[in-house]
């Protein structure tokens, strides 16, 4: 039983170590030489594998970190007079830093509101249909955070309703899939069910959050899109010398289906916390419980009580909210610990 002053780590999926199937891989990458920059066999081999997941002929990338995947991609998808409309909490208009901005040379984001972190085709055509003159940033793009940034998923439904409102005002659909994996395990789809059969143009895939120690996939099936995507990576500093150190561990997760057990246990556990924390009095769910995270309004004295035994959790999303993420290595005796320890410093 760790003591009062033991971090014990809930804040993010980021906090996670590498799963076992990705260092395997890892480890048998290193056992010989290989080409450099990306034309090393286990690179070829991981976009081979992902083309065969998503049963799409799609163009394969790979980058370090989630701001890097979306902001090149997104650079890619429209011009810097442009515009990309994404919700008010979305990864790249709150926590990026301009990143996508700065690689567009200059494309900006368009907010809108939605309930449960979920943009909606109206409120994706008020802001198309906002202004029409030459002094507004042209919408280009609709950015989706896939699961959301409050810890929900849009449906295939919801999904298909929001390409046919991008087809209705010429948008292209990027996807910002930094905790897809876990989407797909929530809604029991398969890749290609939440991405291209649903008009998605392009896809930025966390590994980070699923078990390895960096790197993200970025999947375009809209192959025009995709047209000198290298030299983007490679001037962004992205193109990695020893490329295969980034893919090997791809290939872990992707050929021994890690990618989406890992999803699998992390959601089950976040089920776990959120019906445990559910049935405490003074403990209210913000957001329903759909992917890995969980979001629930705590009194500031049992926040503060928390964090001095020794738990981590974000309080970003407002006075007494706290959420905590379960990875693919969370267990029930941890959470177990926190319920305890939550019901103690309520009571």
């Amino acid at each position: 039983m760790p003591s009062e002053c033991t971090p014990r780590f809930l804040a993010s999926d980021n906090t996670s170590g590498i799963c076992p199937e990705a260092m395997q891989y890892l480890l048998e990458a290193n056992q010989a030489d290989d080409l450099a920059y990306g034309n090393d066999r286990w690179t070829a081999r991981a976009a081979d594998r992902f083309r065969e997941m998503f049963d799409y002929d799609c163009d394969v990338f790979f980058v370090f970190n989630g701001t890097a995947a979306n902001s090149l991609a997104l650079s890619a998808m429209g011009r810097s007079y442009h515009s990309v409309i994404c919700h008010e909490l979305a990864h790249i208009e709150t926590d990026e830093c301009g990143g996508p901005e700065f690689f567009s040379n200059g494309a900006k984001l368009l907010t809108s509101p939605g309930a449960n972190g979920k943009l909606t085709p109206k409120g994706i055509e008020a802001l198309v249909t906002k202004r029409s003159d030459i002094h507004y940033p042209k919408p280009k793009v609709v950015s989706l955070t896939q699961a959301t940034e409050v810890g929900t998923v849009y449906s295939r439904e919801e999904l298909l309703a929001i390409r046919a409102m991008a087809d209705k005002h010429d948008l292209r659909l990027h996807m910002d899939g930094a905790r897809f994996a876990n989407a797909c395990a929530s809604l029991n789809a398969s890749p290609a069910e939440l991405t291209w059969q649903v008009g998605v143009d392009a896809l930025c895939f966390s590994g980070t959050k699923n078990g390895l120690a960096f790197g993200e996939a970025i999947l375009f099936f809209n192959r025009e899109l995709a047209e000198d995507f290298s030299y983007r990576c490679k001037q962004a500093g992205q193109l990695a010398s020893k490329m295969r150190y980034v893919s090997a561990p791809w290939l872990g997760l992707l050929e021994s289906g890690a990618w989406l057990t890992n999803a699998e246990h992390a959601n089950a556990m976040a089920r776990y916390l959120s019906e445990g924390l559910q049935a405490l009095p003074g403990v209210s769910l913000m957001f329903p419980t759909q992917a890995n995270s969980v979001f629930v309004e705590l009194p500031p004295h049992a926040i503060e009580a928390l964090k001095a035994k020794g738990w981590t959790f974000y309080t970003f999303i407002g006075a007494g909210g706290a959420r905590f993420v379960c990875a693919w290595n969370t267990t029930v005796e941890l959470l177990d610990q926190l319920l305890a320890d939550v019901k103690e410093v309520l009571g």
